[in-house]
């Protein structure tokens, strides 16, 4: 008997060292399995978006940063700054943009540090950064916050909240747009890694629904029921905190990634568009349809 228990000590033993050992790793190595940047330079030319020319945006930290922008059609037209996913670079969002070149909007898209042969390492402040580094660019260039739409894809979505609750309290923003977003990535993490206190070893949270509040913007939230990434639920509770004006869309499929295929981009166009208008004109929401 005595030597069964001891057995069973050691196994047990043993199963505590594995999981804490596994715990350690998560913790240690949590960046890489957050952020997949991409080391290729990209080009406007090269991605579908040669009317984009490569600008460079300068943090509060010191780094020069490579992004693309195009002017809006309309010289009052609107711009959309684009904040991307975790992964590549922004040459993978270029068929995004393409629409909302055509559309006759501008854009701007963000590169961040350490995607797309930037310098530096992705953070939650260092993205935060390079965000008030974009929309300082857009600022020299006489963009005012009303001419300012924010899109926010996945990772990009925290930080494009982030931007327009410091925005809100100067000059809110015409509108912001998120695929695919989440309440905080310490609900993501609990999410993918139940069998882990993934929710207390996040460093970089992203905590959106604590932002999401104060906007001060109208918001457009799409995202897909079979999302493998990032689960609906976690956007559906986002939308929730959210104040009017707000609309949502909840497409039945299209996975994580493939929403503009599924007729996203109609969508967004369509509220941009709805939104900047509204804006210039001094009426308050609802968004005329």
């Amino acid at each position: 008997m005595n030597k069964v228990l001891a057995s069973l000590g050691s196994i047990v033993a043993v199963v505590a060292i594995a999981y804490l050992a596994l715990v350690v790793l998560l913790f240690l190595f949590q960046r890489s399995l957050m952020y997949h940047p991409a080391a290729a330079v990209p080009t406007p030319a090269d991605s579908g978006v040669g009317d984009m020319r490569v600008v460079d945006l300068h943090t509060e930290d010191g780094l020069t940063l490579k992004a693309w922008y195009a002017p809006p059609r309309a010289a009052d037209g609107p711009v959309v700054v684009y904040f991307c996913g975790n992964a590549g670079h922004i040459g993978y969002r270029a068929f995004k943009v393409r629409r909302l070149l055509d559309a006759g909007f501008g854009a701007l898209l963000v590169g961040y540090r350490g995607f797309g042969g930037n310098p530096g390492h992705p953070t939650e402040a260092g993205l935060y950064a390079d965000g008030r580094a974009a929309l300082r660019f857009l600022a020299g260039n006489g963009l005012a916050g009303d001419r300012i739409a924010l899109y926010g894809e996945s990772l990009g979505s925290g930080v494009a909240v982030r931007m327009a609750r410091e925005q809100a309290g100067v000059a809110p923003v015409a509108a912001v747009v998120l695929e695919t977003p989440y309440t905080s990535i310490a609900d993501v993490a609990a999410w993918h890694y139940p069998f882990a206190p993934a929710r207390w070893l996040v460093r970089d949270r992203f905590d959106a629904l604590s932002a999401i509040g104060a906007i001060r913007a109208p918001l457009l939230v799409f995202h897909a029921k079979d999302d493998g990434i990032i689960p609906i639920d976690l956007a559906r509770r986002l939308f929730a905190a959210a104040t009017e004006p707000k609309e949502a869309r909840w497409f039945d499929a299209g996975g994580h990634g493939g929403l503009f295929e599924a007729g996203a981009g109609d969508l967004v166009i369509d509220f941009i568009r709805r939104a900047a208008t509204a804006g210039q004109t001094g009426r308050n929401p609802p968004l005329p349809r």
